[in-house]
């Protein structure tokens, strides 16, 4: 649905509603640094923001897995676990699909024969499903979860999409911003450890790191880690 279609469905009062919260969302999100605080952010302003959602949570892609983030309750984590153990429900579809599933009585659900009725032995009814994404990446999905049935309606469920994709946005640039980091850290560790190296053994810059990734290379420890070894013991050599 293009966003036109979505604005399309509210009247001049709650979009304008809409687009004020959304507005909020987006500054608390901007405002958090890390890719955790982002992620509880999401959730904690996705049980603010979207109505008759109880719980919520983040099934976050990570090395080929699928994993729950920043829940916000035990029965979050609970419900998930039942779908990556039985490979079926609406948020591995909705990865995967690549599409929104919102369910009202999942108990009865036929497309998730195995889930829908541990799910509801559970104590959950109704469930929605958003892929995170950005232009073709999937990050994962937001979960939205409730003891009662048809919790979501298509007004809550075209509503929230608008919130995923603020989410999305967010998440990916906390992702980019750690990973920055991580960077900027690693390449200052490695230059302090070329700078020991020069002053043990009177070589220049090119010879200190070419040490390292031979040392790298001769143990099999990744460059980073050799040189965050070498500062950390350096008393000791």
């Amino acid at each position: 649905m293009v966003m036109e279609d979505i604005m399309g469905t509210a009247d001049g009062g709650g979009f304008r509603e809409l687009a004020e919260t959304l507005s909020d969302v987006a500054r608390t999100l901007q405002a958090e640094r890390d890719v955790g605080a982002t992620l509880r952010a999401i959730v904690q302003a996705a049980i603010d923001h979207i109505p008759s959602a109880q719980h919520a949570g983040i099934s976050l892609i990570a090395d080929g897995a699928i994993r729950t983030v920043e829940p916000t309750g035990q029965i979050v984590e609970v419900i998930d676990e039942l779908q990556y153990d039985l490979r079926e429900g609406p948020c591995v579809d909705a990865i995967t699909e690549h599409r929104t599933f919102r369910v009202g009585d999942v108990g009865t659900e036929p497309r998730w024969p195995a889930f829908g009725p541990a799910a509801a032995r559970n104590g959950i009814h109704s469930l929605l499903s958003y892929r995170l994404f950005v232009t073709n990446r999937t990050l994962g999905a937001l979960n939205l979860y409730s003891s009662h049935v048809d919790a979501f309606d298509e007004r809550t469920e075209q509503d929230g999409q608008l919130f995923a994709t603020h989410a999305a946005i967010a998440l990916i640039g906390a992702q980019r911003e750690a990973q920055l980091g991580t960077a900027v850290e690693r390449r200052d560790i490695i230059a302090t450890a070329k700078g020991i190296l020069m002053e043990r053994h009177d070589v220049d810059t090119a010879s200190a790191f070419r040490m390292l990734v031979e040392t790298s290379q001769s143990t099999n420890v990744k460059l980073h880690q050799v040189a965050t070894w070498l500062v950390e013991n350096r008393s000791g050599l």
